[in-house]
């Protein structure tokens, strides 16, 4: 491909492949590229499992060869060998072999069926995805919303409900409120990642060909393969050809249900941009065009984007929940959809960011904010006006205030005129106290625990996002931790070098002979 505009993806060519930082964050974990390395990766580690002293099926000489030979693979490598025998595993299989020694060859891939390799490859590269690139660009977004929260915990706004002035909150409480969502589905996509299994037993999945070398245990060796790798089988060590698809579906759809929230506070500033309301505002560079024709447009298209790739993105689901059907041991009915599943990821991902960043530039108007609720303040006193008279044992305090708006509307007079006029609860308004009369003469302070709320939220989620990510990174949560998290951490398949000569040392401990250190160096 000559350059990206020759992709047919938007995401290729506009979005993910469209940005320089994103494409070099994310091209390592979703690309193909990356996805042969991930089996290549599977493949290494079997050749070693081969080669320990449990297991003994081979030496650490020709254990050490394919593990080589796995970091020389590359996936042109791969898919030319596809043209010629079209089927992608054995095209891996093959360009390992041609990289070995006669001696090393029988010992590729040996025990193993394709999904073995795939769908290990597949969870090993979706759990780096999320920790490694998903995980701290939420928290990004999260420590965002905990900072607004806090800032904005005292500034009144009118809330919304139909798209119609409700009743006072404060933008910081506003705020919050997705703060607690996003956090909520942090948790859920963190513990679909680390709930992701792999699969090694075989065909059919009965451990057929493992059954061949441990009569008593098969399943053993999966367990430690996987192991190796970070993963685990399922809870009951049983699956067809293909792990259980539970495991990838729930990721997935804690990936789409995150989605959700991001879309739903996006289209919610969106609307806070509208002329009419004003309240807050995207600040654009000025050279930043709005419309071909009109020079005074400027629009909240980064707030539209991320609705936009969520209505693309989220009905992509269906076909997730569709894949968890496969017949019998295995069909190839998910093997083309399948591949689609990275897409959401990525456009997840790329959403994330994109929010994050408008919202660094995200200007409140706090004076419209008020302004706005002011409108609407003789009306807000209804809410308050009801409670307090039913508080004060009034029978039909409901109905009485309803009565009084009704007559406000057909007359002009203000609510707050009436009510005081109106003898039947004159008395019982000159009985309440200081705070609750204050309520009435000014409604921007009938917030509720708006403010209070706010910042515990606030609390919580700083203390709860410090305590994930310390699995990751020790130390307090800033943007220096956050850092050194995606500078630190890197695909899986990086470490294949390192593992080789792990197995090398380990297979010299339990007494694999005839071999020199110069050996050691060649394959190292």
């Amino acid at each position: 491909m000559v350059d990206r505009f020759w992709a047919l993806s938007p995401l290729d060519f506009r979005y993910y492949g469209g940005d320089k930082r994103i494409f070099e964050r994310l091209y390592p974990y979703v690309s193909e590229d990356a996805y042969i390395k991930y089996q290549l990766k599977v493949e290494a580690t079997l050749a070693s499992m081969l080669a320990e002293r449990d297991w003994n099926v081979c030496g650490k000489e020709q254990a050490s060869e394919i593990i080589r030979a796995c970091s020389q693979v590359t996936a042109d490598d791969v898919y030319k060998e596809e043209d010629k025998v079209h089927h992608i595993v054995r095209a891996l299989v093959n360009c390992i072999q041609a990289r070995v020694s006669p001696q090393a060859r029988p010992y590729v891939h040996l025990f193993a069926t394709s999904n073995d390799i795939t769908d290990t490859a597949n969870a090993l590269r979706l759990k780096d995805l999320t920790i490694n690139v998903i995980l701290p660009d939420l928290v990004d977004l999260e420590r965002l919303l905990i900072s607004y929260a806090r800032e904005f915990a005292e500034i009144p706004q009118i809330g919304r409900t139909h798209g119609k002035h409700a009743e006072p909150i404060t933008f910081g409480f506003y705020l919050a409120t997705y703060a607690d969502r996003l956090l909520g589905r942090i948790r859920r996509i963190i513990d679909g990642a680390d709930n992701l299994r792999g699969k090694f037993s075989g065909s059919v999945g009965a451990y057929n060909a493992l059954s061949l070398l441990d009569q008593d245990d098969p399943a053993l060796f999966e367990k430690q393969l996987l192991g190796k790798l970070g993963l685990r089988p399922s809870d009951g060590s049983v699956s067809t050809q293909i792990v259980e698809p539970e495991y990838v579906t729930d990721l997935a759809f804690a990936i789409i249900s995150s989605f959700s929230v991001l879309a739903n506070m996006a289209d919610d500033i969106r609307h806070l941009h509208r002329t009419e309301i004003a309240e807050v505002q995207e600040e654009y560079e000025v050279q930043d065009v709005g419309s071909s024709t009109m020079p005074h447009k400027v629009n909240p298209r980064d707030f539209e984007h991320v609705k936009s790739m969520w209505k693309a993105t989220m009905p992509r689901m269906v076909t997730v929940f569709m894949d968890q059907i496969s017949e019998h041991q295995r069909d190839l009915t998910n093997s083309a959809s399948g591949r689609f599943l990275i897409e959401s990821f990525v456009a997840f991902d790329y959403s994330v960011i994109r929010l994050a960043s408008a919202l660094k530039k995200l200007n409140v108007n706090r004076k419209k904010m008020l302004n706005n609720l002011e409108t609407s303040k003789d009306r807000i006193i209804a809410e308050p006006l009801y409670i307090l008279l039913a508080m004060k044992g009034f029978s039909e305090a409901y109905n009485h205030v309803r009565g009084l708006v009704a007559e406000s509307g057909s007359t002009g007079i203000p609510l707050a005129n009436l009510m005081w006029k109106d003898p039947t609860i004159k008395h019982i308004l000159n009985e309440l106290d200081t705070y609750q009369l204050a309520i009435l003469k000014d409604p921007s302070k009938y917030v509720g625990a708006s403010a209070q709320r706010a910042r515990v939220v606030a609390q919580q989620a700083e203390d709860e996002i410090t305590m994930i990510l310390s699995r990751y990174v020790p130390g307090i949560v800033d943007d220096k931790s956050l850092t050194r998290l995606r500078n630190e951490r890197r695909p899986s398949y990086s470490y294949m070098e390192p593992f080789q000569q792990e197995v090398v040392e380990g297979s010299d401990r339990v007494g694999q002979h005839d071999q020199t250190s110069g050996s050691r160096q060649e394959f190292s």
